[in-house]
């Protein structure tokens, strides 16, 4: 008989490979054991097997699991092959059956039966849908559908026919169903056995036979002589679901067979299914519970099983078996009560029914007497299992032993169980007698191991591997924890250190968090009560630890806590007690204190850090503790800068230099490198602070020299959160230079320094710092955009401060919220300047009063003084776009609120720009108003200059000499004679010799403009054609910037003063030329604004254009 089925052979695999596989052992035997069998059914007992003889088995295995059309179940295909293996094994000739369509199923089925005929056996494993209707059992191909329901016979399978057909040509048949007995197809369904046949419900699922009488043969058929009868065994009770197991796997009724078929070389049949049923109600906990039909006439053994496993795992299981025989003896009413027990105590059955065994006659009979036994075993049971999840043992035949143990009473054998505990305590005995000896030495060697990863964890910190260290110190501890305590506390902080220092100079938060937590456990360590000192060394740490997290949080819950931690530590380490500590502990306080106040508006918090400082400097002097007093002066300058920078004199932020440079004494480069890069980092902090109050850039170009150095010694790969800090100070040192120079090469290398920060400090790790760097590099890129034609610059700036104020927002830091709310303003100020967006200057003025309300005169002076300056320049340009001068007085105002805090004396560059936009707003109110107020604005222009001189600020000079040459061009409009037209003609003059298109075009086209208008009148007046034609030429180059495409009413508006100048040079020179170039130029502009709506310049356009037209008709 082939192997494969021959129409499989050569084509590829469906679903299981090749159908059916059919597989002949080369020793087909077993045994068939009879004994006669009363008609009430009990079984009689023989003293000796009455016959024995070599018979044949076939059996035929199916796995149905790639339905069609119904639910695909997982274990079937499986469960198919792990059975026809089983059945192997024991003498059968086998065939297996996978995923079949009804065609080749009923085929798959006759050749069965026709194997069938000179067999003495034989087997039927089903595993798949089944269903059940009208008396009959039905076998679900894989092709069904609810359309086979109305000709069942036909494309469904029927069990009776088959099972005739066995029995009347074997001896033994044996059918085992292990299929779902709940329908698979819709509720309310009906099978007709035919098509027009009288429909019939679906039943459960698969049914039990019929009627009261055993299996018999269908009508007509003939039982096979000397007949013993048919066993039809369902997978689950009737209306319950036959369950899967886990893919891959086998359901629980395939796995009960598999466990317990080896039985057969020593059981009856009929016992072995009673094993089979309830190790699958055990297993199942429960739910599903299998089920025999059968029609026996004998006592039914089979021989040649494999050899039963032996030793502890072989007495494991005969227990087992025998636990299930006795399970299967017990009423329902038991099985209820320990079902109930065992699901509310959380226990296994197993154990419980193995419990009720062992009891045997002494088992209460009174319900309440079980159910109260019960509920006391269970939770004993519970308690034991809980002891023996965490019984630890290091000896291998100890776990060996236990495990085994532990294996017998989850499967109930409790005889296993003791034997194999009562051999784990032999064991144990054996060996203790070592342990003793070996203890006396456990103590020296577990503190050697201690020191020892200790030790490791020393080098890896010399070398800045923080994170292995603290490993190693991790290890250190548990190796002393048991014998030294003082010595096991010392490793757990020196654990946490090394995990903040981690932590702080990675970039690694979760590394914080963890120091927080293991400096936690260190407190268990060092009661307060009976180790105050130890105590209060473990709170100052994690009171640090609290800080570095706490100054990346968004919130300052854990600032707060360890300034409660540091507070709690001084009412134990007393100045009297111990000087020296307390001013260590002084010093962190005050650190904590500082990181608080610079979050918040007020400065009460930076005062208490000042005067913490300072008396921590009292007791750590410089000769007695010189390492921990440079600390304290560093951490002192850095406060006295956060100050500083809020109040109107510099001399705090002196001081914060002079502390810088004392620390520097006591930490040269040489020998402690870091510290030395972090106090240089903090001096260039303290002289860029002082720099931007100071008209020369000495300070400035000092502090980027000390930001390069202190870079060198931070590098991003080892310390990437001091290195982003340090790039971020580095870009502001050069913005502030950049602001302050001609060309752009110290704002581009600003931008540089930022977006390598950014790159280094996400938002994920430090949120609020990287708000502040996006901030800083929205400033300067808008200082950039500033000088450029187009907006691209400040519309990049406008996007990166909205970015930080997702972060910076009111709440979390008031004053940060509103120096990026004034950045925002001066960006969109300075787009709607541009492009004539009054939308965007109204957002502008917006977002600036927004800020006030935070940056107010008596929190930060100086800020305040500038937020009112930028506020004064959004309301002029709306002012210079409408007719009144409301918004011109409120910029005036503005403007004169900031000088009270931009004094002359104080910062004499910025009184320098606040004069120069005073005298701004006073030539707009000028020509509007007052002419007497243009006078003003010439004397505001020129007391700006004294300070905003070419050398010093050369393009803030250069701003003032331009609106100093438009208030001059303003009088000369309004008074007679040339004096201030050739004034304004000089300033504009001036101005190009530093605004060159190259570096500033916008602004120098605008110059450009200007001064070809201040030339045209000029000449109007002196009739100088060589004046025209510089005029002109002044008028060519501006529309070298402003092209119709880029500024299109600012290109109209210099077309028609081109034209207007061109018209009148050809008039005066009779060039026919010139006139017709001015008129199309003319005409140009004047289509244009048609074009565009605007028709309050109809008039003017008129009359130039008939004025040449005139002109150009007397040229003919």
């Amino acid at each position: 008989m082939p192997l494969c089925c021959p129409d499989r052979v050569n084509n590829p695999p469906s679903f299981g490979g090749c159908g059916v596989k059919r597989r002949l052992c080369e020793q087909s035997w077993f045994l068939l054991c009879l004994a006669a069998v009363m008609a009430c059914g009990c079984w009689l007992a023989t003293g000796s097997v009455t016959e024995a003889a070599r018979l044949r088995g076939v059996a035929l295995v199916i796995g149905n699991s790639a339905y069609e059309h119904l639910k695909p179940l997982p274990n079937p295909r499986n469960d198919a092959h792990a059975i026809e293996d089983l059945l192997d094994s024991l003498g059968f000739d086998t065939s297996v059956s996978t995923d079949r369509d009804a065609s080749r199923l009923a085929r798959d089925l006759q050749r069965f039966a026709e194997d069938t005929r000179d067999a003495d056996v034989a087997v039927l494993y089903y595993s798949g849908h089944g269903i059940e209707a009208g008396g009959e059992n039905y076998l679900v191909p894989i092709d069904a559908d609810v359309s086979a329901l109305d000709a069942a016979d036909e494309r469904l399978v029927p069990l009776s026919a088959l099972v005739a057909k066995l029995q009347a040509t074997v001896h033994v048949t044996i059918v085992m169903l292990d299929a779902c007995r709940t329908s698979p197809f819709p509720s309310g369904a009906v099978v007709r056995a035919a098509p027009g046949a009288a429909p019939a419900p679906i039943g459960t699922g698969l049914g039990e036979a019929r009627g009261a009488a055993p299996l018999q043969p269908a009508a007509g058929a003939t039982p096979a002589d000397e007949s013993v009868g048919a066993v039809v065994a369902f997978a689950a009770a009737p209306g319950h679901t036959a369950l899967d197991g886990a893919a891959g796997g086998n359901s629980p009724y395939a796995a009960a067979i598999l466990r317990h078929f080896d039985a057969m070389q020593g059981e009856e049949f009929g016992t072995v299914m009673r094993m089979v049923a309830e190790e699958v109600y055990l297993k199942t906990n429960g739910q599903q519970r299998p089920w025999v039909n059968e029609s026996l006439r004998r006592l039914l053994y089979f021989g040649k099983a494999p050899a039963e496993p032996t030793g502890d795992d072989g007495d494991i299981l005969k227990e087992r078996r025998q636990l299930l025989l006795t399970i299967a003896a017990l009423p329902d009413a038991d099985r209820k009560q320990i079902e109930a027990t065992a699901a509310d105590r959380g226990v296994p059955m197993d154990a419980l029914y193995a419990m009720l065994r062992a009891m045997g006659a002494e088992t209460p009979r009174d319900p309440a007497e079980l159910e109260k036994l019960l509920r006391d075993q269970a939770d004993r049971l519970k308690g034991i299992m809980a002891e023996r999840s965490a019984l630890k043992s290091q000896d291998p035949e100890i776990v060996r032993l236990s495990a085994l143990a532990d294996k017998a009473l989850s499967e109930g054998a409790l005889d296993a169980n003791l034997r194999l505990r009562e051999a784990a305590k032999a064991r144990f005995t054996a060996v203790s007698a070592s342990l003793d000896a070996a203890e006396a030495n456990l103590e020296a060697r577990r503190l050697e191991g201690g020191a020892i990863f200790a030790s490791t964890a020393d080098a890896n910190e010399l070398k800045g591997d923080y994170l292995p260290a603290a490993g190693d110190y991790a290890k250190a501890f548990e190796q002393v924890e048991r014998w030294d305590k003082r010595l096991a506390l010392r490793y757990k902080l020196a654990q946490g250190a090394a995990l903040m220092n981690h932590g702080d100079y990675r970039g690694d938060n979760a590394a914080l968090a963890d120091a927080i937590a293991v400096m936690q456990e260190a407190l268990a360590l060092a009661p307060r009560d009976t180790a105050p000192d130890d105590w209060a060394t473990t709170q100052n740490n994690l009171a640090n630890a609290l800080l570095a997290l706490g100054q990346r949080d968004t919130d300052t819950r854990r600032l707060t806590q360890a300034v409660a931690a540091h507070r709690a530590v001084l009412e134990v380490s007393t100045r009297e007690h111990a000087p020296l500590e307390w001013a260590g502990t002084q010093s962190n306080l005050a650190s904590t204190l500082a990181a608080l106040g610079e979050r918040e508006s007020g400065t009460a918090h930076l005062e208490e850090a000042i005067v913490a400082f300072r008396a921590a400097l009292e007791e750590s002097t410089r000769e007695r503790a010189p390492i921990q007093w440079a600390t304290i002066q560093n951490n002192l300058g850095s406060t006295l800068i956060a100050l500083g920078e809020r109040e109107n004199g510099t001399a705090r932020l002196e001081e914060a230099i002079v502390a810088f440079r004392a620390a520097l004494e006591e930490r040269p480069r040489e020998r402690v490198p870091l510290d030395w890069s972090r106090t240089q980092n903090n001096l260039a902090n303290a002289l860029v602070a002082l720099g931007r109050r100071e008209p020369d850039n000495t300070r400035l170009e000092e502090a980027v020299t000390a930001y390069r150095a202190a870079i060198e010694e931070q590098t991003r790969e080892r310390y990437p959160v001091q290195w982003a800090g340090m790039q971020n100070n580095l870009g502001n040192a050069l913005s502030v230079l950049g602001a302050r120079e001609r060309g752009a090469v110290r704002l581009e290398e600003a931008v540089i320094a930022y977006r390598a920060a950014l790159e280094a400090q996400t938002r994920q790790l430090a949120p609020l710092q990287w708000a502040e760097t996006q901030t800083n590099l929205g400033t300067v890129l808008m200082t950039l955009g500033e000088r450029e034609n187009g907006t691209t610059r400040l519309e990049e700036a406008v996007i990166a401060f909205r970015a930080a104020l997702e972060e910076r927002t009111r709440q979390r830091v008031p004053l940060g919220w509103a120096a990026t709310q004034s950045d925002l303003g001066r960006a969109l100020a300075g787009i709607g300047l541009h492009n004539g967006d009054t939308t965007l200057l109204e957002q502008a003025v917006t977002a600036y009063r927004a800020a006030l309300e935070e940056m107010t005169r008596e929190r930060k002076p100086f800020d305040w003084a500038t937020t009112q300056n930028n506020l004064g320049i959004a309301l002029a340009a709306l002012g210079q776009r409408d007719n009144g001068t409301e918004r011109l007085e409120e910029a005036l105002a503005a403007y004169r609120a900031a000088l009270q805090e931009r004094t002359r004396e104080r910062v004499p560059l910025d009184w320098a720009a606040t004069q120069t936009n005073i005298g701004s707003v006073l030539e707009l109110l000028g020509e509007r108003s007052d002419t007497t107020r243009l006078v003003d604005a010439v004397a505001a222009f020129r007391a700006a200059l004294e300070e905003r001189t070419r050398q010093r600020v050369p393009l803030d000079w250069a701003q003032t000499q331009y609106n100093l040459g438009n208030t001059l061009l303003a009088i000369g409009k309004h008074v007679d004679g040339t004096p201030q037209l050739q004034e304004a003609t000089d300033a504009y003059r001036s101005v190009l010799e530093v605004v060159t298109r190259e570096n500033v075009p916008f602004y120098w086209a605008q110059t450009q403009y200007n001064l070809g208008d201040a030339l045209q009148l000029l000449a109007d007046r002196t009739g100088d054609a060589a004046v025209l034609e510089q005029a002109i030429t002044a008028y060519r180059a501006t529309l070298e910037v402003r092209t119709r495409d880029s500024q299109p009413l600012d290109w109209g508006q210099t077309q028609a003063n081109l034209g207007r100048a061109l018209i009148g040079l050809g008039v005066g020179s009779r060039s026919r030329d010139l006139v017709l170039e001015g008129r199309n130029a003319v005409q140009a502009a004047r289509d244009l604004y048609q074009a565009a709506g605007y028709s309050q310049y109809d008039t003017f356009f008129t009359s130039l254009l008939n004025y040449a037209d005139n002109e150009l008709a007397s040229l003919n």
